[in-house]
């Protein structure tokens, strides 16, 4: 079977945004408060950051843990890794992801200024300056046979929209408008030319948006 580019887990406010303005290395989010988007994924049972027992089943649960299955590599934009723009000051600082990075597969970070590669725990980060076909190649050379999780931010999954790479989307709508931001769409029917969409609600108020490919 092919190997799928898929985004999952993606979160968007109920106007499309997914990011807010005036990233800062404390505030990864800008001045959105993450809590707003992630409330529904932090209360299910499956939420990998869980420190206690408990948390919610059912739809949201199964969304949740569908993040890392069959994946074998994720590719994200530069601004996911951290605020820094320009050259590279400070290459002991190695991510907002600790010392345990979630991902426990190869990450590939676009950047159009290049680092050398390292690992934590079971994460390897890569550092790659190319257009989005070419990253799409060494992740899935990287996946070995596996899926390629495209992890964002926004602007990253639309240059990937934009060069009709993307197979399979999962976006959690939030019941929260936020106004200013990084957007990833401005309604999700631009994207129905290219993908069928399914619209789920769950009964956290989170409304699940499905695509595939036509």
């Amino acid at each position: 079977m092919a190997q799928l580019l898929r985004v999952q887990n993606f979160n968007v406010s109920s106007d499309g945004i997914g990011a807010g303005e005036d990233q800062t290395l404390d505030r990864p989010f800008g001045h959105v408060e993450p809590e707003k988007l992630f409330a529904w994924a932090g209360a299910t049972a499956s939420w990998p950051m869980r420190t206690d027992p408990g948390g919610s089943r059912g739809l949201d649960d199964y969304l949740t843990r569908d993040y890392a299955r069959n994946i074998g590599a994720e590719i994200m934009g530069r601004n996911k890794f951290g605020p820094q723009r320009g050259p590279w000051h400070d290459h002991e600082w190695k991510g907002w992801w600790g010392d345990e990075p979630p991902f426990r597969t190869p990450v590939f970070v676009m950047t159009h200024h290049k680092r050398p590669s390292f690992t934590l725990s079971d994460t390897t980060f890569h550092f790659v300056d190319g257009d989005p076909a070419a990253v799409v190649d060494q992740a899935r050379e990287a996946a070995q046979g596996k899926d390629v999780r495209l992890g964002g931010g926004a602007t990253t999954i639309r240059q990937f929209l934009e060069a009709d790479l993307v197979d399979t989307m999962h976006v959690a709508v939030s019941p929260v408008k936020l106004g200013s931001g990084v957007r990833l769409w401005e309604s999700p029917e631009e994207l129905l030319d290219r993908f069928h969409l399914d619209v789920v609600p769950s009964p956290s108020g989170v409304t699940h948006h499905l695509f595939w490919r036509k």
